[in-house]
């Protein structure tokens, strides 16, 4: 009979406690772990380990592993840019999420089991296997890749799940790892035009296992990872992205990769021109024009960013998890740079942006631009450094709590007027250059509140640090001001996990 997978000795004890342990004493038994000594690495290790083996995908994408998954680097680095016991909150909130999905009926009682890598044929030869006897083993590995490859594309094409899981099994054993991660992105790229997070999910968790993760658990952390992209039929969703590649002859013609002073011109440009756009359709025909013209992935990657923050504070949108404009924009710059990802996968990347439906439905929702109003900001009292962070902070704390039986649907909430205030103080912080590093630690304690969103706050704040660092002057600087808009939409909405933390970290 198949089993569960196992995990190996030195972890599977702290997994089985974030499986184990009842809602009700998560956080209070966690917090005691980690003043013991658990290392935060390990238990974020854990977390996604117990949230991989026993959740459920549901058929949406709320529940089971993939936003604790998707989570996982923004938490990681969030916990370095904390002090003392601050540091254990987002760590609190991830194990208490992963927990909540493990006992949560809609995503458990679930096992993921363990069972063998099969090749095309049905076998499950090995990489050794295949190298050793008859000297004929390069050439049956070489066929044994490709009918591997054909029968997964044909596995995602009917949607077989259980299929994709064994065939991708073989492929990370017989194939270098970034090539099995290309093919998958192969399928997700164009399914983002379905759901943002087919394409996040891969992603995400791709980043968390290049820069955190310890990668003895690839196979088992992409394994939910591999099956969530596969349901469903592909489709093909942009016709009109590919033969805008093949007319500017962009997979056949020698693009710029890197990025120097001598763009900083053309990025603003582009970047500008993204942000004033009012129909999504044309923000590909100004990248591949932009590309065509000289301008490098990375530079065009940098302009996008520029683009997105203007759009987002452009728009109205007062759902809290409707921050993919900046998360989709931050990952995917990452990409751009990622060694071993092909061409094709990063030009669609850089021009598949605007795709996914929770960016798309936000050019129905916008205000014009730019935003926020200069006049308003202008007409604050000035404030010092601290006054105005503590204005800030006391803006996103005081935002009026949401009255939950009028809405009928999350992705149509609108921010309230109040949101503004605290967008206005943050462009002031910003127009009287004020320190940034003091700016984004006060965003990270108070992102620190939130267990409404799955990660999604969490995200967005490590995606505005980053592209605040990796854009240029002057339009690092709106990165922040979206940072402060974020924290007051989705501040309050839920604070059950903060609230818990405090009391036991207060009552020590």
């Amino acid at each position: 009979m198949p089993t569960r997978v196992q995990y190996p000795a030195e972890i599977e004890p702290l997994v089985q406690f974030i499986e184990e342990t009842p809602r009700a004493e998560i956080v209070d038994r966690t917090l005691e772990k980690l003043r013991a000594g658990v290392p935060i690495e390990t238990m974020l290790t854990a977390s996604a380990l117990a949230v991989t083996r026993s959740s459920d995908l549901p058929p949406g994408h709320h529940g089971g592993p993939l936003h604790p998954v998707a989570g996982l680097y923004a938490i990681s680095k969030l916990v370095q840019r904390l002090e003392g016991e601050d540091r254990f909150l987002p760590v609190l909130q991830h194990v208490a999420l992963s927990n909540k999905h493990v006992h949560d009926p809609v995503t458990s009682p679930f096992m993921l089991l363990e069972f063998e890598a099969l090749d095309a044929e049905g076998g499950s030869q090995s990489k050794a296997e295949f190298l050793a006897g008859d000297g004929q083993g390069e050439m049956a590995r070489g066929k044994g890749i490709e009918g591997a490859k054909e029968a997964f594309l044909k596995a995602v094409g009917r949607g077989e799940t259980n299929k994709a899981d064994h065939l991708f099994l073989w492929m990370w054993d017989n194939m270098p790892a970034i090539e099995v991660f290309d093919l998958l992105m192969s399928v997700a790229i164009p399914k983002n035009g379905l759901d943002d997070h087919y394409f996040m999910y891969p992603a995400t968790a791709w980043r968390a296992l290049e820069t955190f993760f310890d990668k003895q658990y690839l196979k088992v952390l992409m394994r939910p990872v591999v099956r969530y992209v596969t349901r469903f039929p592909t489709v093909r969703a942009y016709p009109e992205i590919d033969r805008m590649i093949e007319e500017h002859d962009l997979l056949g013609r020698i693009l710029r990769q890197r990025t120097g002073d001598d763009e900083t011109a053309s990025v603003g440009r582009l970047g500008e021109a993204i942000r004033d756009c009012d129909d999504f359709n044309e923000i590909p025909k100004m990248t591949a024009q932009a590309l065509v013209d000289g301008l490098s992935m990375e530079g065009a990657g940098e302009a996008l960013s520029i683009g997105a923050a203007g759009l987002f504070l452009r728009s109205l949108s007062g759902n809290p998890m409707d921050v993919h404009l900046h998360t989709s924009v931050n990952i995917r710059r990452w990409l751009l740079k990622l060694d071993g990802l092909s061409m094709k996968s990063k030009l669609l990347v850089l021009l598949t942006w605007h795709m996914g439906p929770e960016i798309k439905s936000t050019q129905h929702r916008m205000e014009a631009g730019p935003q926020p109003d200069p006049e308003a900001v202008a007409a604050l009292p000035h404030r010092t450094q601290a006054e105005l962070l503590d204005a800030i902070t006391q803006s996103i704390y005081n935002q009026p709590p949401t009255d939950w039986s009028q809405v009928s649907n999350l992705g149509r909430m609108r921010a309230v007027p109040e949101v503004k205030v605290t967008v206005n103080l943050a462009q002031q912080y910003v127009d009287l250059g004020y320190d940034a590093q003091a700016f984004m630690t006060r965003l990270g304690v108070i992102v620190c509140h939130d267990n409404f969103t799955e990660m999604h706050a969490f995200k967005h704040h490590n995606a505005i640090v980053e592209e605040f660092h990796a854009t240029r002057e002057p339009w690092r600087w709106m990165h922040l001001v979206c940072g402060a808009q974020a924290a007051a939409i989705s501040f309050g909405k839920n604070m059950e996990v903060f609230e818990e933390a405090l009391e036991l970290m207060h009552a020590a």
